[in-house]
């Protein structure tokens, strides 16, 4: 509504109001962002302890028990890993660890999707067999 001076009264808080839904929607994008990124460290680190835990054993159990203390933050149900051996000592054993991340930010997910895989590989010589 415009005064007698011919500003316009009410106009910021309408700007605002239209405003508002997008700058929410990229805050929680970064927070998801900011998540997934500390996710992905996460799968790098737990690649690593189970490449290390796999050059000096042969069990996979305590190969995927190294790769999730590696990891305290990640969901073990939804976390598997697989081992590839060539040879005996002095040969590389390759893991791949997969982590099925879903969204967690409300609306985030609405609007991207459920969510993604992140995986990690690592590599280390065996130190037995």
């Amino acid at each position: 509504m415009p005064r007698k001076d011919g500003r316009s009264v009410g106009s910021a808080t309408v700007e605002f109001a239209l405003v508002l839904p997008l700058v929410l929607v990229v805050v929680l994008a970064l927070v998801q962002v900011g998540l997934l990124v500390r996710d992905r460290l996460l799968v790098e680190a737990a690649a690593r302890a189970a490449a290390r835990a796999a050059a000096v054993q042969d069990d996979p159990a305590a190969i995927t028990s190294a790769a999730l203390e590696a990891a305290p933050g990640l969901d073990p149900a939804r976390a598997s890993v697989e081992t590839t051996r060539v040879g005996g000592r002095g040969s590389a054993v390759a893991v791949r660890f997969l982590y099925e991340e879903s969204f967690r930010v409300p609306l985030v997910g609405w609007l991207v999707g459920s969510g993604v895989t992140l995986t990690a590989s690592a590599a280390a010589r065996q130190e037995f067999g």
